[in-house]
């Protein structure tokens, strides 16, 4: 079998295995749509947020989406990145609901040593938790992986998080023959993962797939970076050198993104869809273990966070 004719058949599979991890994930909004009363979907301006609304435009177009989209901003992102989810929320025409974590420290909900360089990631957890109560939503549509890491890999597609926006890994439902149960009482909520069952490369190819834009930050490009604990941390006002390291310039992209204070990009020359899917592919390292601060703690960093509410 020749080269033209092995990549037809390689491509094939891609496609006919893309579609199905459409078809599942179109088939779990619309269950979210079908059972729940007041749903929203998270929506940051990441890579995977931004193929669920690409799902979303295909299980509700050309109505409106049956949910409003909502993120909660720790007021530490990339500007590329809130610019982007701006750009982006104006031209779906949808409702954007911003839960912000200064908010939260002003009522006094949120507590940090340093307000203004401490890392606000895990403190999402609380904002996050307000902002549902709020709003009175009773399940929360976000793009986490099994693939991404340990923790996220026990979740079930339906992860039920009891009245004090806790989860509890041994206390899960079933989900046998794709039925999902789907009730909570006021108060509980539930917390969908409709590309759950996605790898990052799936991501990737589906963004090829329907030529999806993302923010700039995940491409190739030269930015001032510390090397530090085996990590490329981006020089910022929140991230400054510490005495002893040295900064260098580096062509890096950002895998995943995030608060600044914990999200670092790799090394990296692609600059396109094609270039990034060539190199995930034969990538070791998960994204959050090559890329997130905060998971470097220990290995029960995110297990512990997603216990007090963090999604």
């Amino acid at each position: 079998m020749n080269t033209a004719v092995d990549k037809h058949f390689l491509d094939a599979a891609s496609s006919k295995h893309l579609d199905w991890l459409e078809s599942e994930a179109i088939h779990i909004m619309r269950e979210v749509a079908a059972e729940c009363s007041n749903p929203a979907l998270l929506f940051s301006g990441g890579k995977d947020s931004v193929v669920l609304l690409r799902l979303a435009e295909k299980a509700f177009r050309p109505g409106k989406f049956p949910f409003p989209l909502v993120h909660i901003d720790t007021g530490h992102n990339f500007d590329e990145v809130i610019q982007f989810r701006d750009k982006r929320v104006a031209e779906l025409g949808e409702r954007l609901i911003v839960g912000h974590v200064e908010d939260s420290m002003k009522r006094g909900t949120v507590r940090l040593r340093n307000p203004q360089t401490d890392s606000r990631n895990a403190a999402q957890a609380v904002t996050l938790l307000e902002t549902i109560a709020e709003h009175k939503f009773d399940a929360c549509i976000g793009g986490a992986r099994r693939d991404e890491e340990k923790a996220r890999a026990k979740e079930r597609i339906f992860s039920f998080r009891d009245e004090f926006g806790q989860w509890n890994p041994k206390a899960q439902r079933p989900e046998l023959w794709d039925l999902y149960n789907t009730r909570v009482h006021p108060g509980e909520n539930m917390r969908v993962f409709p590309i759950s069952n996605w790898t990052e490369l799936d991501v990737w190819q589906y963004i090829a797939r329907e030529k999806l834009e993302l923010p700039s930050i995940y491409f190739a490009h030269q930015r001032q970076v510390i090397p530090r604990n085996g990590l490329l941390v981006p020089l910022t006002p929140l991230t400054p050198a510490r005495e002893g390291e040295t900064v260098e310039t580096q062509t890096v992209r950002f895998r995943t993104v995030g608060d600044i204070s914990c999200t670092c990009p790799v090394s990296s020359d692609a600059d396109s869809v094609s270039a990034i899917i060539a190199e995930t592919a034969v990538t070791q390292i998960t994204e959050r273990g090559a890329t997130r601060m905060d998971d470097q703690t220990s290995e029960a960093s995110m297990e512990k966070r997603k216990k007090e509410g963090y999604f």
